[in-house]
């Protein structure tokens, strides 16, 4: 197997990129039906007005539809309407949200665009990377791994802030952008690697990148067809794994492959990514 030679020292470095404030995922996307619930009491708010327009009760169901310009609610078996075009859903007291079978932090922003509804998770980036690292990467691989994949997803999602901004939210929930399960995902191993990572990113010049990866390369890692400076092919220590993905950037396989003999997770990120540093989030990307 190819050595690896790499630094044992990381410097993560006393800067601070320019914030932006919390994301927004995509759930569900252009339907005629939201089924939404909360684990506690929570506010239905107007987003135009910032008025209290309801308040649903702790674990139920509701349904919510569009109603010409409008979005309707049913509640006790009847469609009452909200007068407005765009909702929060707030939760009180630090509860969950919940659609698709799951929970998440955060809050729920209701769109009625075209007569359609889009559902979108409004939540911090913290918040975000906990449900991203259990959904790419399983949860029971080794905790330098994880904590790669976090640097590697803040860095991904801070670089592609507003990607998908025609329909109303940065990103996708799905590996199109980033595997995304919410608070149902977490687990104490991989939260842990979240936060010993606090808003750590990549950086090439002053920068973020979008620090792709994907499940294995197959042996080799891949370049994009453009020439990006901080990507380049190596052996990505998947060997016997079927090729999963776009092979380009860090091989998750590899990641959890070279945590096991030891490297950590700086050296991990130094290995897969080239002529990059280390730097932190400012706060307010958080408020």
């Amino acid at each position: 197997m190819t050595k690896i030679r790499l630094f044992f020292t990381i410097i993560i470095l006393c800067m601070f990129i320019q914030p932006v404030h919390a994301i927004r995922i995509g759930l569900i996307t252009g339907v005629g039906k939201l089924n939404v619930g909360a684990s506690t009491y929570a506010n239905i708010i107007d987003v135009k007005t910032n008025k209290v327009l309801y308040t649903i009760d702790p674990m139920r169901n509701y349904i919510f539809k569009p109603y010409g310009n409008s979005i309707v609610i049913k509640v006790a078996g009847n469609y009452y309407t909200l007068n407005s075009d765009e909702v929060i859903i707030r939760p009180i007291n630090q509860g969950f949200v919940s659609a698709k079978n799951k929970w998440y932090r955060g809050t729920f922003v209701i769109r009625n665009i075209n007569e359609h509804l889009t559902l979108i998770n409004k939540l911090d980036m913290e918040s975000y990377i906990q449900g991203v690292v259990p959904a790419e990467m399983p949860s029971s691989w080794e905790y330098e791994a994880h904590k790669a994949q976090a640097i590697a997803a803040r860095s991904y999602a801070a670089a592609n802030m507003g990607k998908r901004a025609k329909y109303g939210y940065d990103l996708k929930d799905t590996p199109e952008d980033q595997a995304y399960n919410g608070a149902s995902a977490e687990t104490k191993q991989t939260n842990k690697a979240v936060k010993d990572s606090y808003g750590i990113v990549l950086i090439y010049g002053l920068k973020v990148i979008p620090a792709y990866y994907s499940a294995s390369a197959g042996g080799q890692s891949k370049t994009w067809e453009k020439d990006l400076p901080y990507i380049h092919s190596v052996p990505s220590f998947d060997d016997g794994i079927k090729k999963n993905g776009h092979g380009v950037g860090m091989s998750q396989h590899g990641a959890n492959n070279l945590a096991k003999q030891g490297y950590n997770a700086y050296q991990i990120l130094k290995y897969f990514y080239t002529n990059i540093r280390f730097a932190k989030i400012k706060q307010d990307f958080y408020d």
